[in-house]
């Protein structure tokens, strides 16, 4: 049974008073292309004032078109100086060829872990392709089915009860970053009753119900014990039906001091989001944690899908957000640092699009 985070310092999140907005959650709520069509508009009259359609591409300028879309995974962790590598899991980039799964056993014996372990592609969006890989024969599978030529990540697997994303911003002129919020993710999950199985469970979840697809067939059918607490997923992405709240209050000057030193020995990196495992809120506030996925400008502001964030209050984050990603941008523009062009982003974007759907399932 998977641990439990002690200890909690606090209510599941901030609290939003009745000015802020109404309708906590309908955000996660609405179709994605709704959500997007207002963050269109606002990226085009922001393109306009810039005068640069990919201008947020030169907020993280190391990046390939600034982490906005198909960049390398691995390019971050290779970025970090090595000071600071004791901080990042365990990680290693394959080549998908016929002899992929050998490679990959030789790549664990080179990291000192064994089974289980984390596949995921080294392009890849919202737990696209990321499996928890138990023995050699499920290895075998993955890579049997994963694109030819295209990069896979091992990387260990942490079995810590915590997850959380920590999205990092540092202007240019300013020697110190910040960490503006703290989301925790926690897995997709039902309660057993002891006479339902999953798929009846599931249909009974207002928000899960429209994901039983992602979960696997024939293991939806077992009827869990009353009172038994089944995680549904390996990925604890929105996607899949992780659940997200917003800790910021529970960030601390330890915590931040310990991501800005990482994200200093990064060149030129000033928007990001840290995706972390760790054991407990004690030991996130005294900043020991492991960094699983770093993400650049293109990163989600994913505290604004906790449920209990009011709508307006989020859609004007994640609008703003956007906004602070164009101004850095133009900040690093002015100092030499040009965007990627227009036709860079949109071939980038196509071809992220194109290996998604290539990808073995997530589990």
């Amino acid at each position: 049974m998977k641990r439990k985070l002690t200890p909690d310092p606090g209510p599941a999140g901030p609290s939003h008073g009745p000015r802020d907005g109404l309708w906590p959650g309908l955000i996660c709520k609405l179709p994605k292309p709704l959500l997007v069509v207002p963050m269109i508009v606002q990226w085009l009259v922001l393109a306009l004032r810039y005068r640069s359609l990919s201008l947020p591409s030169a907020a993280d300028p190391m990046i390939d078109a600034g982490g906005l879309a198909g960049e390398s995974k691995i390019a971050y962790f290779d970025q970090v100086g090595d000071a600071e590598r004791p901080w990042l899991a365990r990680t290693a980039a394959i080549v998908s060829e016929p002899d992929a799964a050998a490679r990959v056993r030789a790549a664990m014996d080179g990291l000192g872990i064994d089974f289980p372990i984390i596949a995921k592609p080294d392009i890849g969006w919202c737990g696209f392709g990321v499996r928890r890989i138990d023995d050699p024969a499920a290895l075998k599978a993955y890579c049997d089915t994963y694109p030819a030529g295209e990069t896979l990540l091992v990387q260990e697997y942490l079995d810590q009860p915590g997850e959380a994303g920590l999205f990092y911003v540092r202007r240019r002129a300013e020697t110190r970053g910040r960490l503006l919020s703290l989301t925790v993710r926690t897995p997709p999950t039902v309660r057993g009753d002891g006479t339902s199985s999953l798929r009846d469970l599931l249909a009974q979840d207002e928000r899960l119900r429209g994901r039983t697809s992602l979960y696997g067939g024939a293991a939806l059918e077992q009827v869990p014990a009353t009172g038994r607490e089944v995680p549904l997923a390996a990925v604890w992405s929105y996607r899949m039906g992780g659940l997200y709240r917003d800790r910021s209050e529970v960030m601390t000057s330890a915590l931040e001091q310990r991501i800005d030193v990482i994200a200093s020995s990064m060149p030129n990196l000033h928007v990001a989001r840290f995706d972390i495992r760790f054991e407990s809120f004690g030991d996130l506030s005294e900043g020991r944690f492991k960094i699983i996925e770093i993400n650049g400008a293109g990163s989600e502001a994913i505290e604004f899908f906790d449920p209990a964030v009011p709508f307006f209050t989020a859609y004007r984050g994640i609008l703003e957000k956007q906004a602070m990603v164009f101004a850095i941008a133009a900040e690093n523009r002015a100092a030499g640092f040009a965007p990627c062009g227009w036709r860079a982003l949109l071939h980038a974007y196509r071809r992220q699009a194109r290996l998604l759907d290539r990808y073995p399932p997530s589990n």
